[in-house]
């Protein structure tokens, strides 16, 4: 048995600043996947998922029946019987690992879900968000929903506040494009828990609540208006700043070893940084205007490049 596949995702703009009311804008990619699937014969790591995949059927045990109900004792026993998520999307690197298995495990034992097919008006966009808020909150402590949404509908989300999103197109890929956007892997696993709980305790600080609306709110919904209206030069400029204000008030969460480089990129606008997904590690993204350039002076560093433009 194998399920269908889910997909990774990016935020490309809106970390921290959607938990209070920014602009976001979320992309799958579709580089990564996973899948339900059931062996006799589990390997270590498909064992991992299968002990986790029980808790988490006992955590969808108690979530309230009136936001969903699910086919709890059909899950429980396919556990039994093996059922683990099979995935490619590396864990802790801010590209949607848990989102893709809510998505999975809604997709197969919701009762009276919401689908794909539908004409998807805002109040079902909004009940699946609040749905998958609930069930990934088991993973994060607390989830905008966001992630196993953009999975399960594997198109391109437009956040403009909480209660507002909208399915939306981007602008093509041009695969000759100069303009680039590329993740950059730290190297380390990122926890999204503990990064959450220092931005929550910097948020009791005033001038970090002023920071956030006057600046780094500012520039995320400028540049998320920039890059759906195809505004290049008004986009870089302003991924310029947020890379800035990010280097200046985010900096527990880019791994040490980053600072320098991070700097670098906005003092020679080669390339601007900015956080993927909570930060801590995991994958940092990038933005270029000249992704061969680029490519040359990241040698070192592993690269991927996710969209030309």
């Amino acid at each position: 048995m194998k399920g269908p596949l889910f997909y990774s995702k990016i935020l490309l703009f809106g970390e921290y600043g959607i938990i209070k009311d920014s602009k976001g804008l979320s992309i799958p990619y579709n580089y990564y996947n996973g899948a339900l699937k059931t062996e006799e014969n589990l390997s270590e790591l498909s064992r991992k998922s299968n002990q986790s995949l029980k808790r988490f059927a006992e955590y969808l045990e108690g979530i309230d029946e009136s936001l969903v109900r699910f086919d709890i004792q059909l899950l429980k026993s396919h556990i039994e019987g093996g059922m683990y998520f099979d995935s490619s999307i590396p864990q802790g690197y801010g590209v949607g690992s848990s989102g893709a298995l809510v998505a999975a495990i809604y997709d197969k034992y919701a009762k009276d879900k919401i689908t794909v097919l539908e004409n998807l008006t805002r109040e079902k966009l909004l009940k699946l968000k609040a749905i998958f808020s609930e069930m990934e909150s088991f993973f994060h402590g607390k989830s905008s929903g966001l992630d196993p949404l953009n999975s399960y509908l594997s198109i391109p989300i437009l956040i403009n506040s909480k209660d507002n999103i909208e399915a939306t197109g981007i602008p093509s890929q041009n695969v000759e494009g100069k303009n680039a956007v590329f993740l950059l892997d730290s190297g380390i696993i990122g926890e999204t828990a503990p990064m959450v709980r220092i931005f929550m305790e910097n948020m009791k600080q005033e001038g970090f609540r002023n920071m956030l609306k006057d600046q780094f709110i500012k520039h995320t919904d400028a540049c998320v208006e920039d890059f759906l209206k195809g505004n290049i030069k008004s986009l870089f400029k302003n991924t310029k700043q947020l890379s800035k204000i990010v280097l200046n008030n985010f900096k527990p969460m880019i791994p040490i070893q980053f600072h320098e480089l991070w700097k670098k990129g906005i003092e020679s606008n080669e390339f601007y940084l900015k956080l993927c997904g909570s930060g801590g590690g995991g994958y940092i993204l990038g933005f270029t205007e000249d992704i061969e350039k680029a490519k040359k002076t990241l040698s070192d560093y592993k690269l991927e490049v996710v969209y030309n433009f």
